[in-house]
């Protein structure tokens, strides 16, 4: 651009134009405009990759209206498809899967579930390991799909809710205190036992003690007593065909000319039991030094 000078005349005065003597020139010219083309079209190239990137990206990660690839928003919440991994901790009020498939949570370590309250603290946490499952909480509680209770754990007792509790371990069950059951039976054609290796062994009922063996036979060992003792009762009934004491002391004393080998059951003052042989009359005070 050229800045041009205007003076004023009055008519019929000649002036001549003075030369010009200072031009100044306007604008871009040279190597600046030539940079200034080249940074414009730098900015329309990054542009164009950028754009070309966003809708890559759109593409490859499924971005659609409803959500992304396998993540579906729902009005209820979200929907994943497939397996997923999570490297933070995630917050959920719940998890559930689908009506046609199973609900999996794996790790290379362990899965955690903690419960917390408004304070943020712990009340509830669940842990499975690769060596153990660890609970924490006041109470474990499990139900059945009806909802009936199965097992409950607290810190006083532990409970078990079926009306049957089996235990198939070919070395039975063990417990180290009292047992409090209103029926122990084992299954058809297998032999039930109840054992105290090194203690004694004691069942007591407010009604009675029912020992039933309808195939096989009971058998009671022990290596020092076996009390059977009434407490309100004034008889022990033995409900049997026959009753066999093969290994009861016998009485040296009895009735001269005695053939049929029969014998009477006689009882010491303090409960012990000896043979005497039969007589027509008792015998048994003729053997009482067995007693002694």
């Amino acid at each position: 651009m050229v800045r041009e000078q205007y003076t004023t005349t009055t008519e019929g005065t000649h002036i001549e134009r003075p030369e010009d003597q200072y031009v100044y020139k306007i604008g871009i010219y040279g190597w600046r405009k030539r940079c200034l083309y080249l940074f414009v079209l730098l900015l329309l190239v990054i542009l164009l990759v950028n754009l070309a990137l966003t809708i890559w990206i759109l593409k490859v990660m499924w971005f659609s209206p409803t959500g992304m690839g396998y993540l579906g928003v729902k009005k209820d919440g979200l929907r994943l498809e497939g397996e997923s991994e999570f490297l933070f901790p995630l917050y959920v009020k719940e998890i559930h899967s689908r009506l046609e498939s199973s609900l999996l949570l794996q790790s290379t370590q362990n899965v955690t579930m903690s419960a917390r309250d408004p304070e943020g603290e712990v009340t509830g946490r669940l842990s499975v390991g690769p060596k153990m499952v660890d609970v924490q909480s006041p109470q474990l509680q499990i139900n059945s799909k009806d909802g009936r209770m199965l097992f409950t754990v607290d810190e006083k007792q532990v409970v078990v809710g079926p009306d049957r509790l089996r235990v198939t371990g070919p070395e039975g069950a063990l417990f180290e205190h009292s047992v409090e059951t209103p029926l122990v039976t084992a299954d058809l054609f297998d032999e039930l036992r109840l054992e105290s290796p090194t203690r004694s062994l004691s069942m007591d009922a407010p009604k009675g003690v029912h020992i039933n063996a309808r195939t096989g036979k009971v058998e009671a060992l022990s290596q020092v007593d076996i009390i059977l003792h009434s407490s309100d009762g004034e008889q022990l009934v033995l409900d049997a065909d026959t009753v066999l004491l093969p290994k009861l002391i016998q009485g040296s004393g009895g009735p001269a000319g005695s053939w049929q080998r029969l014998y009477e059951i006689c009882v010491c003052p303090d409960g012990k039991l000896y043979l005497s042989v039969a007589g027509v009359e008792t015998t048994c005070h003729k053997n009482t030094q067995v007693c002694l």
